[in-house]
């Protein structure tokens, strides 16, 4: 996946954590259950892509690793 195209989705996913968050606080409490764990599983995404983000900033087109290379 290409920087821009995770940078947009961690955008996204960004505003749908806040959106959530928002929500939550706003929730009657039979409804704060089902949007905590919306939350949880929005932010683990969110989470994820994060990483993804950073290890192919870390690392472009393979610069950087080891991979193939001989001592």
């Amino acid at each position: 996946m290409s920087i821009r195209l995770l940078a947009s989705e961690l955008y996204r996913m960004t505003r749908e954590v806040e959106r959530l968050e928002k929500a939550l606080e706003a929730a009657p409490p039979e409804q704060r259950e089902a949007l905590s764990r919306e939350l949880a599983r929005v932010r683990a995404d969110r989470d994820r892509l994060r990483q993804a983000l950073d290890g192919h900033k870390d690392h472009p087109a393979g610069f950087g690793t080891n991979s193939g290379a001989k001592r």
